[in-house]
């Protein structure tokens, strides 16, 4: 159900940036857009990936200089059936992570310091599994994808309200087609990619719960960093928010509601989805200290 919804969502989206071109240009118009849909696409398949490893300063670590944590990630890759992705660390007292690459033969993690230091090895295990669940259902390909084309909307939006005011004649609706565009377009975009996002949050619990085994885990690891992501403020995510959908928990704000402007779903859903799930596979309410647990959890020891 949550594929099929994601689909339609993508399409609507597709949809609405050819309307947008269609409006600005009528069939020439639809025609530039798409063309300009399929280049940018192309170019965040191979780029996107690298580039936001870039902007947020992550850095790689390997088995010796973050044993723990590398080893971590190479379990649940193992459990998940998945090829070792590359690993990194963001130096960000924010609590939060996120997965990127365009498949999972070219994928990677990572987590920021501040997650690395608040929760338990157990709790970091639910969040890296959660993160690798992505990779498996190919999130983060679907997301970069909707980031890319709701950024192209927004731009022909703005070209619209430069260039196309005189020019009614391919503007079937003038003046008012182009407010329309410039004022609703990017806004009806931004609703599109924030729905996706939370279609796909749900979906990756419930990966990363079968993934690490411990769903009660990943429930006290959104409790934590719901809580402290909404205190520490993510300078990088506020100057770059069509990022924010691509971490576990919300970078920019910290909103906890379902609302029509969240990027994620309100936590407490999603714990008690995770407490649903722990039912399901016979994990106690009061269940600690599972198979993830080690020493060592410091933001410059084993854990990166």
């Amino acid at each position: 159900m949550n594929t099929l919804r994601t689909g339609l969502l993508m399409a609507a989206l597709m949809g609405l940036f050819l309307a947008v071109g269609y409006l600005l240009g009528r069939e020439q118009g639809m025609l530039i857009a798409f063309i300009l849909a399929a280049g940018m696409n192309l170019f965040a398949y191979w780029n996107a990936d690298k580039m936001v490893l870039r902007m947020y300063g992550a850095r790689q670590v390997d088995r010796q200089t973050a044993p723990e944590y590398y080893g971590l990630v190479e379990e649940l890759a193992r459990n998940a059936g998945l090829p070792m992705p590359k690993v990194y660390v963001i130096d960000n007292p924010q609590p939060n992570a996120f997965a990127t690459g365009r498949n999972p033969e070219n994928a990677a993690v990572a987590a920021t310091t501040g997650l690395l230091q608040l929760l338990s090895p157990d709790e970091i295990a639910g969040v890296m599994a959660h993160e690798l669940a992505h990779v498996k259902n190919r999130d983060t390909l679907v997301m970069t994808m909707t980031a890319t084309i709701a950024g192209a909307i927004s731009m022909l939006a703005n070209f619209a309200m430069f260039f196309g005011g005189n020019r009614d004649r391919n503007n079937p609706l003038g003046v008012i087609g182009v407010i329309l565009m410039v004022f609703l377009a990017p806004l009806a975009a931004m609703l599109v990619q924030m729905a996706i996002s939370r279609t796909r949050e749900y979906g990756a619990d419930r990966g990363g719960a079968e993934i690490s085994g411990q769903p009660l885990a990943l429930a006290s690891a959104l409790a934590k960093i719901s809580g402290a992501a909404h205190r520490i403020e993510n300078p990088t995510a506020e100057a770059n928010p069509a990022t924010a959908p691509m971490f576990i928990i919300n970078p920019l704000s910290g909103k906890r509601m379902d609302g029509l402007f969240s990027t994620h779903p309100d936590p407490r859903n999603r714990i008690d989805a995770l407490q649903r799930i722990a039912q399901e596979m016979g994990e106690g309410p009061g269940k600690t200290g599972g198979p993830w647990g080690r020493s060592g959890q410091t933001a410059s020891g084993p854990w990166g």
